[in-house]
């Protein structure tokens, strides 16, 4: 139930068919709105449910639909065919956005992503420069960093525990371990070692809001920076880990609130 400021919205889910399956998507509209809607990029373990009532919360305070999806392979999507690409951040922005904006009827968008999210919400404004309006980073990554990869590993050695897959699979059902394989075998990979954003970066034209937290375990202050850099702001958020939107909600919901209406 929304709180008294605000306002009430109208929730639709769908099935996006993609080349490889159908992707599972969920958008929360208030009545009024009229702005470009919000896409979000859910992160390495993510999906429209793990996002919990954020979605609903930005809709309403920011007046604007928000839209959410399951990526192939995770949440109530078709499973993956195979193992994720090593360009499968740039691949997100090519093979899912156009199918799922079709279908939904969008033209414009704001493009906000969570950890690997974020970059793939990089991807997507440069991309689509003349579509996306604006840009927001929640502790994203823009490199393969050191501090990110010992994160990985330390949660590669917690998934040993089987209660934790199990808890994976509440969301994910049947699909849990290849969702955890994909996270961890792909960013561990040394062909992955050299990744980046930053040629990303260079082509987006959009204003730029990059949130991070100043414990965040998976990466430096220098990931927000090098995204904002003279593209926006980059917004260190106190006392916060990876995951801000859940940390700090109301903090994330001012900032975007704020950012956007700035537009």
């Amino acid at each position: 139930m929304p709180t008294p400021n605000e306002a009430p919205v109208t929730e639709t889910e769908w099935m996006i068919q993609t080349a490889e399956g159908r992707l599972y998507a969920k958008s929360w509209a208030p009545d009024s709105a009229i702005a470009a809607p919000i896409i979000l990029f859910h992160d390495s373990l993510g999906s429209v449910d793990l996002w919990r009532g954020f979605p609903q919360r930005l809709a309403s305070e920011t007046n604007r639909r928000v839209i959410a999806y399951d990526r192939l392979g995770f949440g109530r999507s078709d499973t993956h065919p195979g193992q994720l690409a090593l360009d499968f951040v740039a691949a997100e922005a090519r093979d899912a956005i156009p199918p799922l904006c079709g279908q939904l009827g969008v033209t414009e968008f704001v493009a906000c992503g969570h950890s690997v999210g974020g970059g793939m919400a990089v991807e997507t404004a440069a991309r689509f420069p003349e579509r996306c309006r604006a840009l927001v980073t929640i502790a994203a990554q823009a490199f393969v960093e050191e501090r990110t990869l010992a994160g990985i590993r330390a949660a590669k050695r917690d998934f040993q525990d089987p209660a934790n897959v199990a808890r994976l699979a509440r969301y994910h059902g049947g699909k849990a371990r290849w969702v955890l394989d994909a996270w961890t075998e792909t960013w561990l990979s040394p062909a992955f070692a050299d990744w980046t954003l930053d040629r990303a970066l260079a082509a987006v034209r959009c204003p730029v809001l990059a949130l991070h937290g100043d414990r965040d375990e998976y990466g430096s202050s220098t990931h927000p920076e090098r995204i904002a850099a003279g593209r926006g702001a980059a917004r260190l958020l106190p006392d916060t880990g990876h995951v801000p939107h859940r940390e700090r909600e109301t903090l994330v919901l001012d900032a975007i609130r704020s950012f956007l209406s700035g537009l």
